[in-house]
């Protein structure tokens, strides 16, 4: 059943991606809407995968660096459908898809993590831990479009347009949803990183507890709340702005990985 759901997930995803570039492409609206319909299957499929490896490891999915993983494309394909809806706009799908595709393969091939267990369990830590993830998630999104934005920007001066080109968001509206994904990002790590003081206060001979963890949370959510502030400017907005977001979001990949893995001591587990 594990491997079923694996290869579900793969395939709606794959098929997903084609229809998005075909979309891309052609420009007919039925083939995007069938590659929304495919992105959501695979998100209930991807589910699914989750729920089965942290049954076969008797543990919860952000275990480990890999179940986290795993667990930051779910997310990443979830925010990126909620803010497809809410834009109406399905042509950046082609783009942010591959960044799914390799985070669930990279997560599910590889093995898993013998780390030792988490230090807490219960929905406070639970909620800490996911909606930190969903917040990464959400950078990446404004990775991807900062990304994109750039490279709209530089055809459109270099004048080197083609139909491809034209069927791109308008550069407002990739800046728009930049900022709509910071700000989701915003909501849930400053959401999250509260929930993390509340479950530190609550275990033992953790009197004076630092983690520099935390250090690099906070850093993370005021560059952040500054790239909102900025992006909404006259003297900030475009490329400047989209340079930023890229900048804060290489200091978010610090965090999940340096940070996790070889500075702290409590957040090793995911």
């Amino acid at each position: 059943m594990k491997d079923l759901f694996l290869i579900l997930t793969i395939v709606a995803y794959g098929s997903s991606l084609a229809l998005y570039l075909r979309f891309l492409g052609t420009g007919r609206e039925v083939i995007g809407r069938l590659g929304t319909v495919l992105l959501g299957l695979g998100l209930i499929a991807h589910y699914f995968a989750l729920l089965e490896r942290s049954r076969g490891l008797h543990t919860v999915p952000y275990h480990d660096l890999y179940g986290s993983m795993s667990l930051f494309g779910w997310l990443l394909a979830l925010t990126y459908l909620g803010l497809e809806l809410f834009h109406r706009q399905r042509s950046v799908g082609a783009f942010v898809l591959p960044f799914i595709i390799v985070f669930f393969v990279a997560a599910h091939l590889a093995p898993a993590d013998r780390l030792s267990p988490a230090p807490a369990r219960g929905i406070v830590f639970a909620f800490h831990v996911t909606l930190s993830i969903l917040a990464y998630a959400a950078f990446a999104l404004s990775f991807v479009f900062s990304l994109i934005f750039l490279g709209e920007e530089r055809l459109l001066r270099s004048r080197k347009l083609g139909n491809v080109v034209w069927r791109l968001p308008p550069l407002e509206l990739l800046e728009r949803m930049s900022r709509s994904s910071v700000l989701v990002g915003l909501v849930s790590i400053g959401i999250g990183t509260a929930l993390g003081f509340v479950w530190v206060d609550r275990l033992r001979a953790q009197t004076g507890y630092f983690d520099p963890k935390y250090v690099i949370t906070l850093l993370v959510l005021l560059l952040y709340a500054l790239y909102f502030q900025l992006a909404r400017t006259a003297s900030w907005r475009g490329s400047r702005a989209s340079k930023l977001c890229i900048f804060n979001f290489f200091v978010v990949v610090m965090s999940f990985t340096v940070v996790n893995l070889y500075l702290s001591q409590s957040h090793r587990y995911f």
